[in-house]
């Protein structure tokens, strides 16, 4: 039995990163994606990173960015991980990886089984894996739209490297998601928002509360 490891995205002030702080997550996720409700600039996310405590994963969510916007955002924000959750090859993963000497981790769309050979695919290359549910055609956003998969497509299994649940998650679902599929981290944007891009410590301390009260057992290898 493992405890399960939170992260929450889209954070944006200092009172963001308290709330994640005083609820016990592992992780804090900043979004650097303009057409994202929760974008933040460089001055803002560093303002907001610098007011996290050691221990604390330090995430920036970045869509397809090319180098020199990764090494502007490692030059302003002190960072831990960078998430890439864009159409990122593989081979890009790894680039990302070996230039810039942070852990990685990739997010992965599920909608059905076919997709599973994509998260194998980032598995062999990324330091961790977000198994996320894909956006539907045409829209604007590649996570954070509030939407679940369905579980069962990666009901206890595992992949080569660690990995985290994503997508449509909320202090009502996460426990059974979590019975569900054996994860053992999970990921939340939108569910502890009490409007797009505005997160609520409330919700924040009652996800992960739900959350931390389960004990994932450990995948079964298939």
């Amino acid at each position: 039995m493992a405890p399960v490891r939170v992260k929450i995205c889209g954070l944006r002030t200092p009172a963001d990163v308290a709330a994640v702080v005083a609820s016990g997550a592992a992780y804090a996720g900043f979004v650097f994606f303009a057409k994202s409700p929760r974008n933040v600039s460089l001055d803002e996310a560093r303002i907001a990173a610098l007011s996290a405590p050691e221990g604390l994963c330090k995430v920036a969510l970045t869509v397809n960015a090319d180098d020199a916007t990764l090494e502007a955002i490692l030059a302003a924000v002190p960072l831990d991980m960078l998430q890439l959750h864009g159409s990122e090859s593989p081979e890009r993963v790894a680039e990302v990886r070996a230039r810039f000497g942070l852990p990685v981790m990739k997010a992965v769309g599920v909608a059905d089984e076919g997709d599973l050979e994509t998260l194998f695919e980032h598995s062999l290359v990324a330091d961790q894996i977000l198994v996320d549910a894909k956006p539907p055609k045409g829209a604007a956003l590649p996570g954070g739209n509030g939407l679940t998969f369905d579980w069962r497509l990666v009901a206890q299994r595992r992949w080569l490297r660690p990995w985290m649940l994503a997508g449509g998650l909320t202090a009502g679902n996460v426990a059974e998601a979590i019975r569900l599929t054996g994860a053992r981290q999970v990921d939340v944007s939108s569910g502890v928002e009490s409007a797009p891009g505005v997160k609520d410590a409330t919700k924040i301390a009652d996800f992960v509360a739900a959350a931390t009260r389960m004990k994932a057992e450990i995948p079964i290898l298939r």
